[in-house]
């Protein structure tokens, strides 16, 4: 007599938990932006050694997106927040290497803006940790994230306005470079955070 047939299906990856460990490497990666905009000019070797890491884990998730049969949320999704992420913290690395081939040196307004920064990728992990299913809704901390980002505008606009008091041609020219930087990467941030709170909304 013929052995019934079993079937096997693919596995399943935890993608939500690597989308979260590429995460908690990029927040890594910017508490050492922030420590490099700050003062602490040896982050900036860290900036990079993570950036390459956060790296790594981008093609992890790709990967396991390749594979997987079923995954929590559409893979679409995943992939869109995996990139807005990995463009955050490729974003700093690049501000890094501008503020040093310009031999121009962070200042208050790129501190601020890089602690703003930190805090909304805390926000953002949290809001991920949310779209686990039956983690709670994920839309409080998306929007504390956006928040966040906000703030890093309007930290720029005055920052941008301070410049025109400046008589230094190729200081106010360094710096309008590295205060846009910034801003982009709060564009960035904004981007992934509304991207969060469109997945809540096709799940709810």
């Amino acid at each position: 007599m013929r052995a019934p047939r079993r079937w096997f299906l693919p596995e399943s990856p935890d993608v939500l938990g690597l989308l979260r460990r590429q995460l908690a490497v990029t927040i890594d990666g910017i508490d050492a932006f922030a420590a490099w905009a700050a003062g602490d000019a040896k982050a900036a070797k860290t900036v990079r050694e993570l950036e390459h890491r956060a790296d790594a884990a981008k093609r992890d998730l790709q990967a396991a997106l390749r594979e997987a049969f079923v995954t929590p949320l559409e893979p679409e999704d995943l992939f869109a927040v995996s990139r807005g992420v990995d463009r955050i913290l490729s974003q700093a690395k690049d501000l890094v290497r501008e503020s040093e081939v310009m031999a121009c040196a962070p200042d208050t307004p790129v501190a601020d803006m890089a602690a703003q920064l930190s805090e909304s990728l805390r926000a953002l992990d949290e809001a991920t940790a949310r779209l686990e299913p039956r983690a709670g809704d994920a839309t409080e901390a998306a929007e504390a994230a956006i928040k966040h980002y906000h703030r890093i505008e309007r930290v720029y606009r005055a920052a941008m306005a301070e410049l025109l008091e400046v008589d230094d041609l190729r200081q106010v020219m360094a710096r309008r470079e590295l205060y846009r930087r910034c801003s982009r990467m709060g564009e960035t941030g904004i981007d992934v955070a509304e991207r969060v709170l469109y997945v809540v909304l096709k799940e709810s």
